[in-house]
């Protein structure tokens, strides 16, 4: 029997294996699709994320990220990272270096619709689907990490109405060379679009709002930005995510743990949902090594903390107009405290 099966083949689930086999744990992971997958994201590494990543043998290729400017029409306010540059990198680019790494971990791979989840004292096993045959894959413990709306959490009936407006996000890339070496957010009326160079010749635009709109309306509400990329081939179409926020009665089933987004996710506003995940996922690992899972949900919340609280007073208090438009001139007259929030972000 395996010790550890992972339900979902993206970054996080990726990372989560490798995890895995530097704890000397056998493991298998299970993907429906095939290949490398692109979604809407951020695609901003921050330092700690990326340093996390360099210990599991990963350095995509991106263009470095000195910091985060904050920018509102003609004012901007920016900060940089206090322990080394971020990175900006394509999903897909990402996707590709995790891949190649777990190929090389002795992974076994299972290509299939993950179904039915079964315990019993000794071990979970879960049934594969894939081109109308069925296969089972049985282990000692589940790390589901099948993303922002995980079959797994809501067959298990760990899911948690989420409370306010939701919100979504949605990302395009640009034909453009990248004008800053800082991830820009622009604060609009409803909305933030950040932008993030991927490459010399390319930046990823990502959107994130409450008002359902094709990507288009929503860079509208840009002027300043629209203007630098308005002209600018898109290099990519426009995809979308939502609703952002999910919760989570627990993060923990007996023996099936919720990491990443599958676990709980807050918002995209700081940047540091790749960071998160990997963390998760080396919590996770911590755990069931210690054949200890309900250890698990103590780990999540002390990985997650500062990030929920950060983020979540951000996105309550930037509901009202009249805050959203201080944003930015509040972190251009008190400098310090930007720059504290930007090295927290950074370095966390």
């Amino acid at each position: 029997m395996l010790d550890v099966v992972i339900i979902g083949g993206g970054p996080v689930g990726l990372a989560t294996a490798l995890h895995a086999r530097r704890a000397g744990l056998s493991c298998a992971l299970v993907e429906q699709r095939v290949g490398v997958v692109d979604k809407a994201c951020g695609e901003g590494l921050m330092p700690a994320g990326l340093q996390a990543l360099r210990a599991l043998g990963v350095d995509p290729a991106g263009v470095p990220i000195e910091g985060i400017r904050y920018v509102a029409g003609e004012r901007s306010a920016q900060a940089g990272f206090g322990s080394g540059p971020g990175r900006g990198v394509r999903r897909t680019t990402l996707h590709a270096a995790l891949a190649d790494r777990v190929g090389a971990a002795d992974v076994e791979l299972v290509t299939g619709r993950a179904g039915e989840i079964t315990q019993d004292a000794d071990g979970v096993t879960v049934r594969v689907t894939r081109d109308g045959s069925q296969t089972r894959v049985r282990a000692r413990y589940l790390l589901a990490a099948d993303g922002l709306h995980s079959p797994t959490r809501r067959a298990l009936g760990l899911e948690r109405p989420a409370s306010g407006t939701p919100r979504y996000g949605l990302r395009q890339h640009f034909a453009v060379a990248p004008w800053s070496d800082h991830v820009e957010v622009h604060w609009g009326w409803d909305a933030e679009a950040y932008v993030t160079p991927v490459d010399d010749t390319m930046v990823g635009v990502a959107v994130l709002t409450r008002r359902r709109a094709p990507f288009e309306t929503h860079l509208a509400g840009f002027p300043a930005l629209l203007e630098r990329v308005g002209d600018a081939t898109a290099a990519s179409s426009a995809r979308g995510a939502g609703p952002l926020r999910q919760r989570t009665r627990a993060r923990v089933a007996g023996r099936v743990l919720l990491v990443g987004d599958a676990s709980g996710y807050v918002d995209a506003l700081t940047g540091e949902g790749t960071m998160l995940g990997v963390a998760q996922g080396e919590a996770a690992v911590a755990a069931v090594t210690d054949d200890d899972p309900a250890s698990y949900d103590a780990r999540w919340r002390a990985v997650t903390r500062r990030h929920t609280a950060l983020t979540l007073g951000l996105v309550t208090a930037t509901r009202l107009r009249p805050v959203r438009r201080l944003v930015v001139p509040a972190a251009a007259r008190v400098p310090w405290v930007f720059s504290a929030a930007v090295r927290s972000i950074g370095s966390a």
